[in-house]
């Protein structure tokens, strides 16, 4: 499946799923220009990071998507005026395909990021007309949403969902990524999402959210700050507690939804020369080591690309391993840990449910999949009204 992508790609750009990463990797100037961002598709397929992955600090190749951004944008879109009620077998359907490809590649983590990265644009207090507040409305295939330095990568995670969207073209682009995603926690041991679909998608590239609405893991290093003044509210802040009350909050999200939702760290890597954080490699990630040794919910081995630094020693099962290792002193310095990690457990606001979800999967399983579904669903226009819900 890769043959075909690139013939001038030496090595593969690493991905970084959800990563909060720093400006550093904004600021990188791609020396592998020829290592083309369609490649990035080889390493979407495989378990790449599951972190919140920022706007303007996670990503070394800001403006690289011009190839297989061009295919996003010339993808087939919906109109919210012509959008027809989607059919549940479809969506069925739909959903069996995406299962077979995340089992097939491993890829849960970067749809994960592909359908966060989407969704969290959204900006509750914007009262214009759908879809201006952004949010889970498929934008982000298109240019130049798809080219923001915190989609790094997407693109091919995007090209790896079009034959879901060419054999089911009924079902729109946002749920194919929110499917996805939902899907992709659920099938690595973590909680059943609620979801609903039947979101009719953004029609075209005016559509697209400004760049600046996502969160960062460190502060910039020459400014001290995480965040920035760009997007449809500052997240400028000096602090890390501070910053991600500024992003979440805006989106509708209360303290609980914020540690819930970092909680996902606990699936996926990030890459230093993506964004700007992490190792090139870890005894976890390195394909060789005992301890890389990846086994998924369903008791398979993993074959997985190595590289990154994950947060979790199994980081391609869903659980509440991170809770347990973000507090431990004694855990292994290999394992990642960013500002943005350690403040769940510092802040007074944060702390108590992060000490909940340290204590229990169950009580974090139950509220993290109450932010998903929030999160699958801010600013989604939904045909019929109440959505369509498969079993």
């Amino acid at each position: 499946w890769l043959a075909g992508l690139s013939k001038d790609i030496s090595r593969p750009p690493a991905t970084a799923p959800f990563a909060f990463g720093t400006k550093q990797a904004q600021n990188m100037k791609p020396p592998v220009a020829a290592f083309s961002v369609i490649l990035t598709t080889f390493l979407t397929c495989w378990p790449a990071s599951l972190a919140f992955i920022p706007p303007s600090r996670n990503v070394i190749m800001g403006n690289y998507f011009s190839s297989t951004s061009r295919m996003a944008t010339s993808s087939t879109t919906s109109s919210s005026d012509k959008a027809d009620a989607v059919t549940a077998d479809d969506l069925r359907g739909a959903r069996d395909m995406i299962d077979g490809i995340i089992n097939e590649k491993n890829c849960g983590p970067i749809f994960v990021r592909l359908a966060w990265h989407d969704s969290g644009t959204f900006d509750a207090s914007i009262k214009d007309p759908w879809p201006a507040a952004g949010g889970a409305v498929g934008s982000i295939r298109f240019e130049p949403e798809i080219n923001h330095g915190a989609n790094a990568g997407l693109a091919g995670a995007v090209k790896l969902l079009e034959p879901v969207k060419a054999k089911f073209p009924g079902v729109s682009y946002a749920d194919i990524f929110q499917m996805a995603s939902a899907r992709s926690i659920e099938l690595a041991g973590g909680p059943k999402i609620d979801m609903r679909y039947g979101r009719v998608d953004a029609a075209s590239s005016d559509d697209c959210s400004p760049e600046g609405n996502l969160p960062d893991g460190e502060a910039d290093e020459s400014t001290g700050k995480f965040g920035g003044m760009g997007g449809t509210k500052s997240t400028e802040d000096t602090t890390p507690f501070g910053h991600l009350r500024k992003v979440f909050y805006r989106q509708g999200f209360d303290d609980e939804g914020i540690v819930a939702l970092s909680g996902a760290h606990t699936f996926g890597r990030a890459y230093k020369d993506r964004s700007g954080l992490g190792a090139e490699k870890t005894k976890y990630t390195d394909g060789t080591s005992k301890e890389a040794k990846q086994i998924r919910a369903d008791g398979k081995e993993a074959k997985y690309t190595p590289g990154g630094s994950s947060w979790t020693k199994q980081f391609l099962v869903f659980d509440n391993s991170y809770f347990t290792t973000m507090p431990d002193d004694s855990a292994d310095p290999e394992l990642l840990k960013m500002s943005t990690d350690m403040t769940l457990f510092a802040d007074d606001g944060f702390r108590p449910f992060a000490e909940k979800f340290r204590d229990s999967q169950e009580a974090f399983f139950e509220s993290y999949a109450k932010a998903h579904k929030q999160l699958s669903e801010q600013g989604s226009k939904f045909v019929p009204e109440g959505g369509v819900k498969i079993d």
